[in-house]
């Protein structure tokens, strides 16, 4: 079996093998290499026109908000001032009002100081003529008033069951007591 040899021969009558080409699909066939050797410089034309168009477009954006911020601060600046008006204003107001109640309240203060003033002025002329304060004389005003003190007193039969004053909720009576010492830490530093 080892001396058998096959051997290939190329007769004219066999069919030879031909690559099969689809006419729809040859426009496709076109390849990367080819298609930038014949539009090449176009596509970076086109890239770079794209490029310098973005740029530019940023660059109105970027222009137009600035000018709206500046716009906006300068609303905003407005409306601070505005505020700030208004606030002080409004403290200018406050402190008016403030003012007025202070200068009622002194008004008061020294009518009823001299009211005062005029009181006392007047129990020292009724002192020096023996009168009270109360306009009566002083031994008429004595007498009515102890008068007056035992008929406003109810006399009681009862006697206190204690009279020393002891209370027994407060413990043995006496100075002498025990109290706990202080809480909290030491006085030592």
């Amino acid at each position: 079996m080892d001396d058998v040899e096959i051997t290939d021969v190329d007769d004219d009558n066999s069919p030879r093998q031909v690559p099969l080409k689809n006419p729809d699909l040859s426009p496709l066939s076109f390849s990367a290499a080819e298609f930038l050797s014949l539009y090449g410089w176009h596509l970076l034309a086109l890239s770079l026109a794209v490029f310098v168009l973005i740029q530019q477009l940023r660059k109105r954006r970027s222009d137009r908000n600035r000018r709206e911020s500046v716009l906006q601060t300068m609303q905003d600046a407005s409306l601070v001032a505005k505020r700030q008006e208004a606030m002080e204003a409004a403290r200018r107001k406050m402190q008016e009002e403030l003012d007025a109640k202070a200068a009622i309240f002194k008004e008061k203060q020294r009518q009823q100081e001299e009211e005062k003033r005029r009181q006392k002025i007047e129990d020292w002329e009724n002192m020096k003529q023996g009168k009270s304060s109360k306009g009566n004389k002083l031994s008429e005003g004595t007498e009515e008033a102890g008068s007056s003190s035992a008929a406003l007193k109810p006399k009681t039969d009862k006697k206190p069951l204690r009279s020393d004053g002891y209370n027994p909720l407060m413990g043995p009576g006496g100075s002498c007591t025990w109290r706990p010492g202080r809480r909290g830490p030491s006085a030592g530093g």
